[in-house]
């Protein structure tokens, strides 16, 4: 495993863990298969685990995992406030403190305000005094590091990177955002002020592996260094020596010894000019494929009214990256079929969803468009049938 330094000179792995995305068993997650994917990449040398307030059960399986097998002091815990939810002081201790008693520890390494997308949300949590909350939590050892995530637009991030003494940031980066969100300027920005930078969604959810075009697949079949799709994406993000860590989703022991694999031979310019020119191609097939930029991150949802914003997407994606007939097929299985129908003709166009958009996608006409396109007429008849058929309606 290769480690660059956070401000204070302490190693983190380029290579973070990020419990967002853990299998799930039942109503809730397999914490046996969590803990052999976890204590294989500890083994690899990866020590930054990310998770948040809001993840369900992430918190919780994690702070099991690590208290049951006493490996708690080899890594960093990365979690977050959910700024959104905050009112008062007194809030902001209440969700702290459960944190910590989920995560059965006594400190939080790197502890970020969760999803900044402007700087009012900043001056909120300043009137509810979370500066002098922050100062006293850092005297105490209770914070380690103070940081925030990020989703919006360059503006507003570097205003938001001026506006304290930080000492992380959280951003989405991946070769399909180079130009969108904090964007290479922000990455840039951070690091001029000596801030590690901590990435997510380097894959968008595990679409620049699952759904590439293919002539994508086919270019990436034709590389002499036969690289994976997700090799490439990495080795775009760590060849950047302003990238500190790079957060991957790990659901597999096969996943998690592939990329740490990638990660032990990783520096700084380890990109050629040819590799280069290679992801400019795949950006460009992929441009040409994409119908709406959704990555899956799940913060649209709940929708009031049970609209699967993020699978009907995936479905649409789908439909243009792997063809019409297989993108509907998915949708049959993975939405239509459930016993509460999560159809976008359930809309009422209240706007939360797009509210909480990281990726300022127009979610409710998108999802119109997308409607049309997976549940042609004969589909609508089909789904109908099969749903009465399996007595789901």
């Amino acid at each position: 495993m290769k480690y660059r330094n956070d401000r204070h000179g302490e190693p983190i792995s380029i290579l973070g863990y990020g419990c967002m995305r853990f299998s799930r068993k039942g109503a809730g997650i397999d914490i046996d298969k969590a803990e052999r994917e976890i204590l294989l990449a500890i083994e690899n040398g990866v020590n930054y685990f990310d998770t948040a307030y809001i993840y369900p059960g992430s918190e919780a399986a994690l702070g099991e995992i690590l208290s049951r097998n006493r490996v708690r002091d080899k890594v960093n815990i990365a979690t977050k406030l959910p700024q959104y939810l905050i009112r008062n002081r007194a809030s902001i201790d209440k969700y702290f403190n459960e944190e910590l008693t989920r995560l059965k520890t006594d400190r939080v390494d790197y502890y970020l305000m969760h999803m900044l997308t402007d700087l009012q949300a900043w001056e909120n949590l300043k009137k509810a005094g979370i500066e002098d909350w922050i100062a006293e939590k850092k005297a105490s050892g209770q914070i380690r590091n103070i940081g925030f995530s990020f989703h919006g637009n360059t503006d507003m991030f570097l205003k938001i990177l001026d506006a304290y003494d930080w000492d992380f940031c959280q951003i989405q980066y991946n070769y399909m955002d180079e130009v969108s969100q904090a964007g290479r300027k922000g990455l840039q920005a951070a690091a001029a002020k000596g801030i590690p930078v901590i990435i997510m969604e380097p894959l968008r959810g595990g679409r620049l592996v699952t759904l590439l075009p293919e002539k994508v697949k086919r270019l990436l079949a034709a590389d002499p260094k036969k690289r994976t799709a997700a090799e490439l994406a990495f080795t775009w993000l760590w060849d950047q020596s302003e990238v500190t860590c790079v957060l991957s989703g790990m659901n597999s022991t096969e996943m998690v010894e592939e990329n740490c694999r990638i990660a032990s031979k990783m520096e700084p310019g380890c990109m050629t000019e040819k590799d280069h020119r290679l992801i400019g191609r795949i950006r460009d097939l992929i441009n040409e494929k994409i119908k709406v930029g959704c990555t899956g991150c799940g913060y649209c949802m709940p929708c009031p009214q049970g609209v699967d914003i993020p699978g009907i997407f995936r479905c649409w994606n789908e439909m243009y990256m792997e063809g019409k007939g297989d993108g509907r097929h998915e949708y049959f299985q993975t939405v239509a079929l459930r016993r509460e129908a999560p159809f976008a003709t359930q809309c009422v166009g209240c706007g939360r969803c797009e509210k909480h958009c990281p990726q300022h996608i127009s979610i409710i006409q998108e999802l119109k468009k997308a409607d049309r396109e997976l549940r042609p007429l004969h589909y609508r008849v089909a789904m109908t049938v099969a749903r009465k058929f399996m007595r789901l309606s």
